[in-house]
């Protein structure tokens, strides 16, 4: 594998580590909005959670699409 390969292999592993981190944390955070915060605290979690769902999903779909139609110079 040439250094360009492994760098890209490194940048995917990467994303994907960081996108499944988003997910822990966008799900902790829906899961104390919907069970244990009241009131406006509650929405403003399950916002946050959504918000970090969807990062995580798009962080996710970059990494693997990089992966499928990269082009290969050489």
């Amino acid at each position: 594998m040439s250094d360009r390969g492994r760098d890209r292999a490194a940048v995917r592993r990467r994303r994907l580590w960081w996108a499944g981190l988003l997910a822990v944390v966008g799900l902790a955070l829906l899961l104390l909005g919907l069970i244990v915060a009241n009131g406006t605290l509650a929405w403003v979690e399950v916002v946050l959670a959504f918000v970090l769902l969807v990062a995580s999903y798009l962080l996710q779909r970059v990494a693997r699409r990089e992966t499928l139609y990269r082009h290969d110079d050489g």
